[in-house]
């Protein structure tokens, strides 16, 4: 089986390109089902896939009994509306033991814009569920991905990869708290309610703001995060005109279009008098329109500002990463190993099919002897005398049909095969 990996990311391409290419949870069944169908299509095989998509990154896990890697390309430029030529740019393309390596770097924390941050992991095991729902995940992705995993926990077991790790969340609170003198005297707007919103706000939520509101599509879910945290609970639709009201807006949602636009801003400004307002939107594609950040007295962040901030702890961390990759190449060569040995399964079968037929024809023979009144004896010498001709009888063949040029790696083979000594 052939594995191969394509993907961008933080490190290859800029934000609003990988916003073309982000995939909510919900949309990841239909879209594996379109890239499976394209592939059939196209290479007449079938194809294991499965989409890892976060803020930071889109990944394309793919198996097949042969590498279709342009094909990938094609289907994800298409996907995004994008010339396959201006992709392939800000791509990277990894097949074999690197696409493996890739996998259980990024589920190690090794390959974020965070070293070592833990989220990754559970937006991976998310995209494998969703994958496996989807019936796009055969045998030999799953062997990848359980080993990824595997290899995620011996690292953070193992090494401090996680030490000193400031999380985009943490970040927020930073920043915000470089422009307002004291938290406790300011108003927070989040918008959205998945994971990452749900970080935020616990980190907001230990610094005590005046008030917090949440705003979320779905009532029912923003209502069960407001009570954890003691906060407003609001409509997406009320945010033009209640935008004002806060001082701080963290914004992460699914959305494909922006919530927050340039007029809504301005007009929230004017309210304010002017009044400095603290933005971030963690979304990709972007919930706040990017015209924002020209505006005088916005301070907005898009997950890509947040690089320098989270890279604090870089330096301590980078001792863990040699201990990290050791864990990672001895999970590279166990893998690669089973896929290799996967390639042998049908011979192995097809032997194992012949010696049973061979074993039942001695066996109908022998039984035939004992039914006629032969010695028992006898009847078992013949079995066996009849299972050893049998099974030499290929060997026996080769090594006097070989011409002179290929006698020699057929006695070596005869060695190896029948002839080896019991260790």
């Amino acid at each position: 089986m052939a594995v191969w990996t394509l993907g961008l990311n933080h490190t290859t391409a800029p934000l609003d390109l990988r916003g073309r290419f982000a995939f909510a949870v919900d949309q990841l069944a239909p879209t594996l089902h379109r890239l499976r169908h394209d592939l059939a299509d196209k290479t007449d095989q079938s194809t294991e896939a499965a989409i890892l998509s976060t803020c930071n990154r889109t990944e394309i896990y793919c198996a097949a009994d042969q590498a279709a890697v342009t094909d990938t390309l094609h289907w994800l430029a298409q996907t995004g509306s994008v010339q396959a030529h201006e992709l392939a740019s800000h791509t990277y393309i990894l097949e074999g033991d690197e696409a493996a390596r890739h996998a259980f770097r990024v589920a190690s924390g090794l390959d974020s814009m965070v070293l070592g941050e833990a989220q990754i992991l559970g937006q991976m095991k998310d995209a494998v569920r969703a994958a496996e729902q989807a019936g796009a995940l055969g045998t030999t992705l799953n062997q990848l991905f359980q080993r990824s995993f595997a290899v995620a926990k011996e690292v953070r077991t193992v090494t401090d990869i996680g030490a000193h790790s400031i999380s985009m969340a943490a970040a927020s609170v930073r920043l915000a708290s470089q422009l307002f003198e004291d938290l406790k005297d300011i108003k927070v707007l989040f918008v959205g309610a998945g994971e990452m919103i749900e970080l935020v706000v616990t980190h907001f939520a230990a610094r005590q703001p005046r008030s917090m509101a949440i705003a979320n599509r779905s009532m029912e879910r923003g209502e069960k995060l407001a009570t954890r945290f003691g906060a407003e609970v609001m409509r997406l639709a009320e945010l033009p005109e209640r935008l004002h009201e806060f001082d701080a807006v963290i914004s992460c949602t699914a959305s494909t279009l922006p919530l927050i636009g340039l007029g809504a801003v301005e007009r929230a400004l004017k309210k304010r008098k002017h009044r400095p307002m603290f933005m971030v939107d963690l979304a990709v594609p972007r919930d706040i329109e990017p015209e924002v950040k020209s505006l005088e007295d916005v301070y907005l962040y898009t997950v890509d500002d947040l690089a320098s901030v989270v890279q604090a702890g870089q330096a301590q961390r980078q001792a863990a990463v040699a201990e990290a990759e050791v864990i990672i190449d001895a999970g590279v060569q166990s893998f690669m190993h089973w896929l290799t040995q996967r390639g042998t399964v049908p011979l192995i079968q097809e032997l194992l099919q012949q010696t049973e037929q061979w074993r039942e024809a001695e066996l109908a023979r022998a039984r035939k002897l004992l039914a006629k009144g032969d010695d028992p004896e006898q009847a078992l010498e013949a079995l066996s005398r009849g299972l050893m001709q049998k099974m030499l009888h290929g060997a026996m063949a080769e090594l006097r049909s070989a011409d002179p040029e290929h006698r020699e790696q057929t006695m070596q083979a005869v060695q190896r095969l029948f002839l080896r000594k019991e260790r």
